[in-house]
């Protein structure tokens, strides 16, 4: 049964797709894939630590995946493809592609850092050796099927169930195993970025912290930042997290003492970066879920928060008839990017282009709770 949250999202992912059709009717597709036409040509030296620099970089890398998969689609090798210069402009070459077993779409790719010995750049030692990036949802007849089945798989919280996603983590914890976590970035967009939350979070509880860049996450929520009441926005709030965190209580009221550390707590030391525009609704809602937090600590009701943030209600029902499920959009803490540059439609909001185009409109947030 779907409530109406996942109906929202649901809704979202059809506006999204009818978005990128009409786009793709104004556009030549080759345009807006075309490094040279589309790419950030303005970031010809990198200062890796350089906020703005990194996510750009990060980004381009994420469009690489896209376009790795467009040009599978489209049978363009050689001097035709227009993915190699998404990487090789920043000097990085793919080491590998990761192929879905069920649709055989390439939805990831892993790429090595190889800086020119002649640069000078004083900023190296904050750059990654590798980085592991994962696309989204294409709305193209090749792999729309599949993109869609695992979109409500993440709805349902169940992304972590499916094929996919184990193919994920394996190419994320064998790349750890040789070069340590600290060399290592993650990087993805929309649904991409569930599957490196995912990821993340995976790699997290088990003490291994991994940067990470998630573009335009998706939050399985009704879209409450539409609401320009503060005060009913706010009620709306404070009332889901009592029902969510009374239902908390009664379930481990019925469960067996578990002395181990909480994970949610263990999470709270991975800060992964997260991307946000508020005129996108599928992603907006991390901006009211971490404020929140804060308020809720601000008038004294941080133990009832902690409880709520820590389980959607989806999870504690499914819980309650006994399924597995794994609500990504869950996070103690996260380094909140919002691009408050105006977005003229929701397909610019929700698109991968924005995060590298110059004199963004960017405000920056922290946030740290256990």
């Amino acid at each position: 049964m779907i409530n109406l949250a996942e109906l929202e999202v649901l809704n979202l992912l059809h506006i999204m797709q009818v978005e990128q059709k009409k786009g793709e009717e104004g556009v030549m597709a080759s345009e807006r894939e075309s490094f040279d036409l589309s790419g950030p040509l303005h970031l010809t030296y990198v200062l890796w630590d350089n906020p703005y620099h990194r996510m750009s970089v990060a980004a381009c890398l994420v469009q690489g995946v896209y376009i790795l998969e467009r040009d599978r689609q489209e049978k363009r090798e050689g001097s035709d493809a227009l993915a190699p210069p998404w990487w090789k402009f920043f000097h990085f070459q793919l080491l590998r592609p990761l192929v879905d077993d069920v649709d055989s779409s390439i939805f990831g790719a892993i790429y090595e850092f190889k800086p020119p010995s002649s640069q000078s750049n004083d900023t190296l030692y904050r750059s990654p050796r590798y980085v592991i990036a994962f696309r989204g949802t294409l709305t193209k007849a090749h792999s729309v099927s599949r993109d869609v089945e695992l979109d409500i798989h993440f709805i349902r919280q169940g992304l972590h169930q499916t094929s996919r996603s184990n193919i994920a983590i394996q190419a994320v914890r064998n790349t750890v195993a040789t070069v340590g976590d600290s060399n290592v970035w993650l990087a993805g967009h929309s649904l991409g970025s569930a599957m490196a939350m995912l990821t993340g979070k995976t790699m997290a509880k088990n003490g291994m912290f991994i940067e990470s860049f998630l573009f335009n996450p998706p939050f399985v929520s009704a879209p409450l930042e539409k609401i320009k009441d503060e005060r009913v926005k706010h009620g709306i709030r404070f009332a889901g997290s009592v029902i969510t965190a009374g239902l908390t209580l009664a379930m481990k009221a019925k469960q067996p003492k578990d002395l181990s550390l909480d994970p949610f707590t263990a999470l709270s030391a991975w800060v992964p970066c997260l991307f946000v525009n508020p005129s996108d609704h599928i992603c907006s809602e991390y901006m009211g879920y971490f404020e929140h937090r804060r308020k809720m600590e601000d008038i004294g009701a941080g133990v009832i928060e902690r409880l709520a943030t820590q389980n959607s209600l989806g999870g504690l029902l499914m819980s309650a008839f006994g399924k597995e499920s794994e609500p990504l959009h869950l996070i103690p803490s996260a380094s909140l990017t919002v691009n408050a540059t105006p977005a003229s439609d929701f397909k610019e909001a929700h698109g991968i282009h924005q995060w590298w185009k110059p004199d963004l409109r960017l405000e920056y947030k922290v946030y740290n709770y256990k």
